[in-house]
């Protein structure tokens, strides 16, 4: 078991090398895609990776998808730069907090519109 400070260090590291692997993905529908955050088992033998996808649902579903299908390529490439014994396996889970932050936006700044009328 890994101690709480070393699963975090383990974390960040792996947002951000999986963030620059799928930005030189080279398949043009995880270009929107953003690494939001990593959740990792006590044990780094799995992790819950977080992902944004900018656009419509369509675009959405198909960066998702995309992403999905290059899983293994993904992982492969995070074994080749992270010193691991063993690197975990990756689940997808799409982010839906930065909509939930622009439509809390849009309706603070509506109010606030009312209110100076």
């Amino acid at each position: 078991m890994g101690s709480p400070y070393r699963v975090n260090r383990v974390k960040e590291m792996l947002r951000r090398e999986l963030s620059d692997i799928i930005q030189h993905l080279g398949d043009p529908r995880v270009l929107m895609l953003t690494v939001v955050d990593v959740e990792l088992t006590r044990d780094l033998k799995s992790a819950t990776v977080f992902v944004s996808v900018l656009g419509d649902p369509e675009q959405q579903e198909a960066a998702m998808s995309g992403l999905q299908q290059a899983l293994g390529f993904v992982r492969r490439e995070v074994a080749k730069r992270v010193s691991m014994r063993q690197v975990p396996e990756f689940s997808l889970v799409y982010d839906r907090t930065p909509e939930r932050a622009a439509r809390v936006g849009a309706l603070l700044n509506q109010a606030k519109a009312e209110r100076d009328e």
